[in-house]
């Protein structure tokens, strides 16, 4: 990939988003719903009057790479707010506390499975699947998953870790009910695996790298079990309000464009920016960056009947280990309204749709 210029990076990312809302006009003007004259009238508005309330995990790896590609000057405002996982980001969304959460496949299974469903899918996160990760502390005996049998193991509930948790036991020939699992948030897991009041601990992101730090060391892995889909959740209220669907849109764009201009020679200054907010060594920041984009580049892209089937067969994993209350058709929370715009959006921009 070449070399990105800002300037030129910045007309198409403008382009894209005012083709967004003229096309987001365009399209309410040939509509009868009330809801559709409303988007129509936000998104002919200037979108400094927008705001959108994003929900992140772990740190604000986000807006980090939209600082490093110089690309954090939104013409709309952008409220950040970080959770220690996308089960609590669900969570926030589902009470109206945020616009757009962004997380796993696992955490919309189960808030669809809860009860109401006033969010939808939009987009998906293609990103790599390292650090998701099941550890044992420091100067443990055990070596292998099967080694687990008849201990405590710590997960992450309602993430990838459960998910990838189940994966490796069935490898290993065990169940859940040759463990004992103990439901813990990611601090207070490494806090207990470090204590060694639980034998192993399945999580991901800052945790891990903050377990290996203390020594532990891994014994599973979610890297081949996980597909890489990261979808991208909005409140049903944010479909109905044409200028922050244009405002995200944009959004999308610009981190895929960063991303790219991260991967393009600009390694060093984000993973300055992850090595200081996760504590960690620079080199080792700049390895996982490496190693992750290598596996498999930060991208965006329009939903699709793919990554729909795939989350699908993870509800039906979680189904089949009596961890839902019933089952759950994850089409429901799934919408193609962003997919047209997005696709335009990031063709102007010069970025792949797929």
């Amino acid at each position: 990939m070449s070399p990105l210029r800002r300037p030129s990076r910045l007309v198409a990312l403008t382009a894209a988003t005012a083709a967004l809302a003229l096309a987001a006009s365009a399209c309410a003007s040939n509509s009868s719903s009330s809801s559709s004259s409303d988007a129509a009238d936000a998104s002919s508005t200037d979108l400094s009057s927008v705001t959108l309330k994003i929900g992140v995990t772990g740190w604000n790896d986000y807006e980090a790479a939209l600082k490093v590609a110089g690309l954090d000057n939104t013409p709309y405002h952008v409220d950040w707010s970080v959770f220690s996982g996308g089960n609590l980001q669900l969570q926030a969304l589902q009470s109206g506390a945020l616009d757009v959460a962004n997380s796993s496949e696992i955490p919309p299974v189960f808030a669809a499975a809860g009860g109401t469903v006033n969010f939808k899918v939009v987009a998906v996160q293609k990103a790599n699947t390292l650090l998701q990760e099941l550890v044992v502390g420091k100067g443990s005996a055990i070596t292998t998953v099967a080694g687990l049998k008849g201990q405590k193991v710590g997960y992450v509930q309602n993430t990838t870790a459960q998910y990838f948790l189940d994966k490796l036991l069935v490898q290993a020939g065990l169940t859940w009910k040759d463990i004992t699992p103990v439901a813990l948030t990611p601090n207070e897991g490494v806090a207990a695996l470090n204590s060694g009041s639980i034998a192993a601990f399945a999580s991901y992101g800052n945790s891990i790298i903050t377990a290996h730090a203390a020594g532990a060391t891994t014994i599973g892995s979610g890297e081949q079990i996980l597909s890489g889909n990261f979808p991208w959740e909005v409140s049903n209220s944010l479909l109905g309000d044409a200028g922050q669907q244009a405002a995200l849109v944009d959004l999308f764009v610009r981190l895929d464009k960063a991303y790219a201009y991260i991967r393009d020679g600009h390694q060093q200054a984000y993973a300055q920016a992850t090595a200081t907010a996760t504590d960690e060594p620079l080199s080792e920041a700049l390895s996982q960056l490496n190693a992750g984009e290598a596996e498999q580049h930060t991208r965006f892209v329009p939903t699709n009947t793919a990554a729909i089937a795939s989350e699908q067969s993870v509800s039906d994993v979680f189904t089949a280990i009596s961890a839902l209350p019933k089952p759950v058709s994850v089409s429901i929370f799934w919408t193609t309204d962003l997919d047209s715009a997005l696709a335009k959006a990031l063709k102007a921009a010069g970025e792949p749709t797929s």
